[in-house]
């Protein structure tokens, strides 16, 4: 499927509880990464269905509320996210590098809901 979920990922307010709560909710294995200065960053590990897994890191703007993005593929970034923009999206991240896996937008569609794009490294 062309432009498949890929990954869905948790900015919370408090990734502990978060990580808490959905451990014993699902059986989800839950595995912290170490982001050197941007804190740690948990990997969800659902197996089977669609979407890729998942992440939980703690929201990078302060005193925002708790949210769930979903991350599409696309095959080149800069383009996908110049056409999001000229079909009235609004741009929240731009061609954010991601070492050794990728590099990502996040935007808020016409109608405010935000999404994220998500373009594989290629070796």
């Amino acid at each position: 499927m062309p432009n498949s979920f890929v990954h869905t990922e948790l900015n919370t307010s408090d990734p502990k509880k978060a990580k808490d709560f959905f451990a014993k909710l699902f059986d989800w294995t839950l595995e912290d990464m170490d982001m050197g200065p941007g804190g740690t960053y948990t990997m969800i590990k659902t197996g089977e269905g669609t979407g890729g897994g998942g992440g939980i890191m703690q929201h990078p703007m302060p005193g925002a509320a708790s949210v769930w993005i979903p991350y599409v593929l696309v095959d080149n970034l800069a383009v996908s996210t110049n056409k999001a923009k000229s079909l009235g999206a609004q741009i929240i991240k731009e061609n954010v590098p991601v070492p050794n896996m990728g590099k990502f937008s996040i935007i808020a569609d016409p109608t405010g809901a935000v999404l994220g794009l998500w373009e594989a490294q290629t070796n």
